[in-house]
């Protein structure tokens, strides 16, 4: 049960917060170890509110979580206690969202709740990986290295993303002017031509007469094409939305042309850095291969990952398991025979993290460099075919016209 409540803190500040209790003396005899008098606390209503409802649609972008977890280090380094540095923290923080998370995080350790376990309330800023990597620094009392651990590790994934989505943006731009160019000639410029070609009687070259078909086709049966498209675009999301349609879908996405080659080595590399993240944090590597594989966007991947954690802790240790399955590359194999062999298992998937990286960003120039002209021939194709179309058809009626 939830309950909203007033208190003072030590410094006599008046702050209020929500807390999980059973009843209401439970919830005053957690926040009293905290340091907190209550004032007031009372149910929350479970009533339809803005606020409920603000909450539902709040985004933490992995910049702010990024610099959230440096700063959260520097001020427990310099010897601040955890609840004084989110004090700290939560007024700096412009997000509203996120500095209410914090502030409930602040509540919570008050309360008595590890940091960790706090955090792990609020997945919108901080995921389960994060979560548990920060209690093993509790619990190792490293806090400070693994939380810039983990802002290094957002920080390189968040660049990941955003290369491959930044790389994406010419060529939807490329394919956006095209449709807006037929929709433009379809539904604007044709109509009235064909009402001139009519009038005049004219005898219209192939070409034109091809343009108008395509034209007359579109523009009175366009519904028609709307409806297939979106009920392709239903039945495809829903598939995919299934357990063996996810997994199909993760399957052809590895196997396309050129695009494969970016989400392999991309999640190669997510995979690598994660375990290079966790196990520098202390984890056991069971426990790290579990992490790596919920934390997986690829169910081939995951998959893949899943048989190896199988094997590894039947005694078949960790590059033995990769070496039978195509989805793993040799360097990935034999980095991990090195890493187990030496026991610098952080530094040796680290390695293989940067080669990937550089490999998906390789791969990702090459896709652009190949859509580019692609979409660019395309959209050159349809302006020449229209233009073509047009211009030898003012021709023919020009020449039927002095004739």
């Amino acid at each position: 049960m939830n309950f909203d409540y007033l208190a003072y803190t030590k410094d006599k500040r008046l702050i209020k917060g929500n807390i999980s209790a059973e009843s209401e003396a439970a919830a005053v005899e957690m926040l009293t170890p905290g340091g907190l008098r209550v004032v007031s606390i009372k149910a929350s209503r479970a009533l339809f509110n803005m606020e409920r409802l603000a909450d539902a649609f709040v985004s933490v972008k992995p910049k702010e979580v990024v610099m959230f977890a440096r700063q959260l280090a520097l001020l427990l380094e310099s010897g601040t206690d955890i609840i004084a540095a989110l004090d700290v923290l939560q007024s700096q923080i412009p997000n509203k969202g996120f500095r209410k998370m914090v502030n409930q995080i602040m509540t919570d350790v008050r309360s008595g709740a590890r940091l960790s376990g706090a955090m792990l309330k609020h997945p919108k800023a901080f995921s389960k990986l994060f979560c548990r990597t920060m209690s093993v620094g509790e619990e190792t009392g490293n806090m400070e290295q693994v939380l810039r651990q983990m802002a290094t590790y957002i920080e390189k994934q968040a660049a990941a993303h955003s290369k491959v989505k930044g790389a994406m943006i010419y060529p939807i731009i490329i394919i956006l002017l095209v449709i807006v160019v037929v929709a433009v000639m379809t539904f604007f410029v044709m109509p009235n031509f064909m009402g001139l070609y009519s009038a005049l009687g004219a005898k219209l070259p192939a070409v034109t007469r091809a343009l108008l078909g395509i034209s007359g086709f579109l523009l009175n049966k366009w519904w028609i094409i709307a409806l297939v498209a979106l009920g392709i675009g239903i039945a495809f999301f829903t598939y995919i939305r299934t357990p063996v349609g996810s997994y199909q879908w993760d399957r052809v996405k590895l196997r396309l042309p050129l695009v494969g080659a970016v989400t392999r080595y991309s999640e190669l590399a997510r995979c690598a850095s994660t375990m290079a993240t966790l196990f520098r944090a202390g984890l056991p590597l069971p426990e790290i291969m579990t992490m790596v594989i919920d934390n997986s966007g690829n169910k081939v991947l995951a998959e893949a990952l899943t048989n190896v954690r199988t094997e590894m802790l039947k005694g078949q240790g960790l590059s033995r398991p990769m070496s039978r399955n195509p989805v793993f590359p040799p360097l990935m194999v034999q980095m991990a025979a090195v890493g187990e062999g030496t026991g610098n298992l952080d530094a040796t998937m680290e390695t293989v993290a940067t080669s990937y990286e550089m490999e998906a960003a390789d791969r990702t120039n090459a896709l652009i460099a190949a859509i580019q002209p692609i979409t660019t021939i395309i959209m050159g194709g349809i302006v020449a075919f229209i233009a073509l179309a047009l211009v030898s058809s003012m021709y023919g009626v020009m020449s039927q016209i002095q004739g």
